[in-house]
């Protein structure tokens, strides 16, 4: 039985903010890699002359940083330790009112879309969500119970915490968002970077994935699935 830490982060979220897709991301990898992952991202940091602390994220992709961010994506791809699964919603569909549903609820949905198909009754699980707003809290409690009755984990034998954390304490929710960011990034039509797009090009080049599909289910380094509304969702 292993025990697994699921970092998770998203983009886009809010119901009527007109930006378009969502993104919902996790990167995951066995509890006593972490370390070990940590360190390694932090070699890389130094590599670039860059202070341990500094915040990697898809935003801060520039020119300047273009080698420190493709050794970042290297580094996920050559190490098997680490894994990587998102959603990705065209807004765009959604009609909750027609479907009798909140955005919240049917947020909650989507994060049983993208853990479930991680999550493994023989193992157990401590998955760590970026703070996003002073409802946090109740947030967590309310998915952390829906992933459970999910699971029909309800002793919490299997998913054993859910927690928010600060991301710029937290190298691989860092992580997560540059796979994020890409991944919104690859189906954007308004905004256009060289470095960007060059960054988009490698992580299609390492995952053989071109990113505008779902990946097979069980793809157990790069999983993407494209919803597209339809079932109870």
């Amino acid at each position: 039985m292993a025990e697994i830490n699921i970092y998770c982060d998203e983009s886009n979220h809010l119901e009527n903010d007109h930006r378009s897709p969502m993104v919902l991301g996790a990167v995951y990898c066995s509890d006593d890699r972490v370390k070990v992952v940590h360190g390694r991202i932090r070699d890389i940091k130094q590599k670039y002359r860059l202070p341990n602390n500094f915040e990697i994220k898809w935003g801060k992709v520039s020119p300047a940083k273009e080698d420190f961010y493709r050794d970042l994506v290297d580094y996920f791809f050559d190490n098997d330790d680490l894994h990587f699964r998102c959603v990705v919603i065209d807004k765009a569909q959604l009609d909750h009112k027609s479907r009798g549903q909140t955005h919240d609820e049917w947020y909650y949905k989507m994060y049983f879309e993208l853990l479930n198909k991680i999550l493994d009754p023989e193992n157990k699980y401590c998955i760590y969500l970026d703070v996003k707003d002073t409802q946090g809290r109740e947030k967590i409690q309310k998915l952390h119970s829906v992933l459970c009755n999910g699971m029909y984990d309800f002793e919490r034998n299997i998913i054993r915490k859910v927690q928010e954390v600060k991301s710029v304490e937290v190298q691989l929710v860092q992580l997560a968002d540059i796979f994020i960011g890409a991944l919104q990034f690859a189906h954007r039509t308004d905004v256009r970077s060289e470095t960007k797009l060059r960054l988009v090009a490698r992580i299609r080049e390492r995952s053989k994935y071109d990113l505008s599909r779902s990946t097979l289910v069980k793809e157990p380094k790069f999983n993407i699935f494209h919803w597209r509304g339809g079932g109870d969702a």
